[in-house]
């Protein structure tokens, strides 16, 4: 097949099994028989695996005083601060635009911090396949959004080896004279061993380095968990103490302490009966004002991780309706959502070789708004939709689903550190609702998707590790992704990669 031997031909660059973000975590070897058998402990086992992130980012928080008084010298200078990343982190670094313009954080001019994603807005909501390759496409957002000498450029990958922001760091290291930053979550020596072009970032005297290694995540490669956590913790402590830079580390041991305090047992009752939901034939909407970036993040990476429908283009009829939907509801149609939940408004792709993908045509079809409910109704048949709230006024947080409430007291916290708690407490909700479904074995993303490089080969990772596992063999490289690649073709909705890859093997899990 002509496109596995193509991934062949540049696999090298890809095999990232080494790295300890995509690592098995040793708490969460049985996570997905867990959240079957105890939910209670599976939700103790992941909210270990963040307090343990925390306390190793701590231990690096250091760096996060140079990287404060960056972030203040630019904006003295009258310049402006990039932020970029590529899927979770490109989601961290919008988010963190968006809090300067909500006020959660502070900025002397929200126009002068400016994030994009590979895809641009729309991947916010929507896996843009291919981008994260292509090192030339995070040159060309990072130009045509103005980027010039004197701006700042704070680039995240979880991994430290996404091509499309090695490219964005590299060329604002060649057009400012002030050095970008390149924030990451693996240890130099891994990198440097296993992608040519981590190396020549580490070793690039242009480009200052955060390196908040913090071991491996509670799902294997899923990265949207601790790594992107740490990565927006330290843009937003940065943001936060800009003008008394000393204090940014201290900000860690606080976010700690609030995790520590909440250890999320309330959301036992919330995962089962949100599983219990799907497997009726049911559907969610999610709905949040306050915290409507954090809550649309979560809903949204549900579906590249679990291998489950995206949220729908309005204009597609036959497209599958999404198992959880985000919805502003006091929003009349989808250009009004759009502006609400950025602050701004959207930024599109419209080159001629992406914009039927990534442009403003197709952005105005996926639509948050009022509008969606009636949709929804058509596209399902009028099956049943619950609504999951996650609000609340000042020093508390309100989760309401379908009978259930529970209000966490925030009294003295920061918003900021209100929007970090939540997310992990969201990651760990939806990633056990998953493992409930059985979109996980172990803590293996067996329904991991494999539209980019990298999520080829972890793919092709799991079924080797899975076969030695069953046969005592491993099985060779080449033969698994060329059949890989072949029942990628024949893939349906609802099926796993990974185990129908192990099924053509002739293994069963």
């Amino acid at each position: 097949m002509k496109a596995a031997e193509e991934f062949l031909r540049v696999a090298a660059d890809y095999q990232l099994g080494a790295l300890d973000t995509e690592s098995q975590h040793p708490f969460t070897t049985s996570l997905s028989q867990m959240a079957h058998e105890d939910m209670g402990e599976a939700v103790k086992l992941m909210h270990q695996v963040d307090v343990h992130a925390l306390r190793q980012m701590q231990a690096k928080s250091a760096p996060l005083a140079d990287l404060a008084r960056a972030v203040a010298a630019t904006f003295d200078a009258g310049k402006k601060v990039f932020l970029c990343g590529c899927g979770a982190t490109g989601r961290l670094s919008l988010s963190i635009e968006i809090f300067c313009r909500m006020g959660v954080l502070p900025c002397p001019d929200a126009e002068r911090v400016v994030a994009f994603m590979a895809g641009g807005d729309l991947a916010l909501i929507k896996a843009i396949e291919t981008f994260e390759d292509h090192p030339e496409y995070g040159a060309r957002q990072l130009e045509e959004l103005g980027f010039a000498d004197g701006d700042l450029l704070i680039a995240t990958t979880e991994g430290g080896e996404t091509p499309f922001v090695i490219g964005a760091t590299e060329r604002a290291a060649e057009l400012s004279a002030n050095r970008p930053w390149f924030l990451y979550c693996n240890p130099d020596e891994q990198l440097i061993k296993v992608a040519e072009r981590s190396k020549r970032v580490i070793q690039n005297r242009k480009i200052r380095k955060l390196n908040l290694a913090v071991g491996a995540m509670a799902v294997a490669g899923s990265t949207r968990m601790q790594a992107s956590t740490v990565l927006m913790a330290a843009i937003g402590f940065a943001f936060m103490h800009m003008r008394d830079p000393e204090q940014a580390p201290a900000e860690v041991l606080q976010l700690l302490r609030h995790v520590a305090h909440c250890d999320g047992q309330f959301m036992v009752p919330f995962i089962e009966h949100e599983a219990a939901v799907y497997e009726r034939g049911a559907f969610v909407l999610y709905e949040s004002g306050r915290f409507g970036i954090t809550v649309v993040t979560d809903t949204t990476e549900r579906a590249p991780t679990f291998s489950l429908a995206p949220f729908e283009k309005q204009d597609d009829p036959a497209a599958p309706a999404a198992w959880c939907h985000f919805i502003m509801p006091e929003q009349p149609d989808a250009r009004s959502a759009w502006k609400a939940l950025l602050h701004r408004d959207p930024r599109t792709l419209e080159w001629p070789d992406v914009k039927h993908v990534a442009g403003a045509e197709v952005l105005a079809c996926y639509d948050f708004s009022a509008q969606l409910t009636g949709r929804r109704e058509i596209r399902t048949q009028g099956a049943e939709h619950l609504p999951f709230c996650i609000g609340g006024g000042a020093g508390e947080m309100v989760w309401e689903f379908d009978g259930l409430r529970e209000r966490l007291d925030l009294s003295g916290v920061h918003e900021f550190h209100a929007h970090l708690l939540l997310k992990m407490l969201i990651n760990i909700h939806s990633t056990l609702v998953m493992g409930r479904l059985g979109r996980y074995l172990d803590n293996l993303m067996t329904y991991v998707k494999p539209s980019n490089n990298k999520l080829i080969d972890r793919a092709v990772r799991y079924v080797c590790l899975l076969a030695q596992r069953r046969t005592g063999k491993l099985p060779a490289y080449k033969k698994v992704t060329q059949v890989l690649f072949e029942e990628r073709e024949k893939l349906q909705p609802g099926e796993a990669i990974v185990l129908k890859t192990l099924a053509a093997l002739g293994l069963t899990v």
